[in-house]
């Protein structure tokens, strides 16, 4: 019997860490999510008090607008989890008090019943009589032990009945510091909940002056469709060009492996015999040129592999339009953007290549700068820039600085406009992008 409670207290005890405690992990990643989110808001409220007194609403401030609004129910939805941990860890908790309770009261039960016999048998003759009415010396010696271990067994389950009640005081003031975890939680749900419904009023008053500006908006967006497709335009010849440059160079290789060929192959009958036109090379529909070329195909491989880690072009920043068609919240006005736009603190911020490449093209267009790189069959543009750093034909490594972020056109801060293409598609910058 002593056994079997001896090891019904030993797992416990062993459980108990498991049951009560919530992993330690998941508590640092629920920490380092929410500090992430707060140095996020931090930024773009710096960007955002310096734009929010400007007359007229912009586009700018109902981006910044709505970025805090998602990244704010982003740290509700982490309070809300912390909450439900707790919860849990205090049902739980309160499970191991009612067995371990339970435990101490079989364990005093168990003592009050050897006390009671101690008691009957208390007498020093009836212990001695115990022992000399063995039969043997040998059943002697046992019952010597016998009434040793017994004694022992009395102290043990007094050590027991202490070692468990000091286990449920400590897990009710465990519990107590979690119940305490859980008011400040809660607290911290009201404030945050308050700061969320002023941050909607803002935007709810933003898109209401950007109603009125339709017209405005639409002329801004007209002007970025035509820088774009004017970048989509030069990419796309470049890719003319450099496909059609390396065909021809496929094709001058294979018609002079046809000569080598041909000239090494001994011909008795060449007086009679016609020479025969060296064969073009063929590539598949789904191949492309620029994969024919050594450097290109080693280019695209690691390109390919940085696919999700590549950096991004601004060291600080957020994406304030993303890739693809959009609406802007209370008009009838939708775009499509073929790269993401971002959004940086200040005007004049670095932009920097996001992998190997060579400059193919630097464009001027008046109020700004573009630069394309090309990465084997891999290209990337970055547009609305206040500054080039690099010409032409140069080559760039990874994070090289090649130029300075303009200020956006509605006067909200800096921002660079990035696309990717794979030759001539353009594809989510973002899924390339290190998260």
């Amino acid at each position: 019997m002593l056994k079997k409670h001896l090891l019904t207290i030993l797992f416990l005890a062993a459980i108990a860490p498991a049951i009560v405690a919530q992993p330690v992990s998941d508590r640092n990643q629920l920490e380092k999510e929410r500090q992430e989110i707060q140095d996020q808001l931090r930024q773009i409220q710096g960007m955002y008090d310096k734009v929010k007194g400007q007359k007229k609403q912009s586009l700018g401030q109902l981006n910044m607008l709505k970025k805090k609004i998602s990244l704010q129910e982003r740290y509700m939805s982490s309070i809300n989890r912390e909450l439900k941990m707790i919860d849990d860890d205090i049902y739980l908790s309160n499970l191991e008090i009612y067995r371990l309770q339970k435990q101490v009261d079989t364990l005093k039960a168990q003592y009050a019943k050897t006390v009671v016999y101690a008691y009957k048998n208390r007498s020093s003759y009836d212990y001695v009589n115990f022992i000399f009415s063995a039969t043997s010396f040998n059943d002697a010696i046992r019952r010597v032990a016998y009434l040793k271990s017994y004694r022992a067994y009395r102290e043990k389950q007094v050590s027991n009945i202490l070692e468990t009640q000091q286990l449920i005081t400590k897990r009710q003031q465990q519990q107590l510091g979690r119940k305490q975890q859980k008011n400040v939680a809660l607290q911290s749900q009201v404030k945050e909940k308050t700061v969320l419904d002023v941050q909607r009023r803002e935007k709810d008053a933003v898109v209401t002056g950007l109603k009125s500006q339709e017209k405005d908006l639409q002329k801004q967006i007209a002007i970025k469709k035509k820088r774009d497709r004017d970048i989509q335009n030069a990419i796309a010849a470049i890719v003319r060009r450099e496909i059609d440059a390396a065909r021809k160079e496929a094709e001058r290789k294979a018609a002079e492996a046809r000569r080598n060929e041909v000239a090494a192959t001994p011909n008795p009958s060449t007086t009679t015999g016609s020479t025969s036109a060296p064969a073009k090379t063929v590539v598949k529909k789904t191949e492309s040129y620029l994969n024919l070329n050594a450097s290109d195909v080693a280019l695209n491989s690691k390109f390919e592999l940085n696919k999700g880690k590549l950096p991004w072009p601004v060291d600080n920043g957020f994406v304030s339009v993303h890739f693809g068609k959009y609406t802007i919240d209370g008009t009838k006005i939708v775009g499509d953007n073929p790269g993401v736009s971002i959004a940086t603190p200040n005007i004049g911020a670095p932009a920097k290549a996001v992998f190997d490449g060579e400059v193919v093209a630097v464009h001027n267009y008046g109020d700004g700068a573009a630069v394309v790189i090309r990465h084997g069959k891999y290209f990337t543009s970055y547009s609305n820039l206040s500054g080039v750093s690099v010409s032409k034909g140069a080559s760039v490594t990874r994070g090289q600085v090649i130029g300075r972020t303009a200020e956006a056109q509605d006067g909200s801060g800096g921002q660079v406009d990035f696309m990717l293409m794979i030759e001539n598609k353009n594809v989510n910058p973002e899924t390339w992008l290190r998260r």
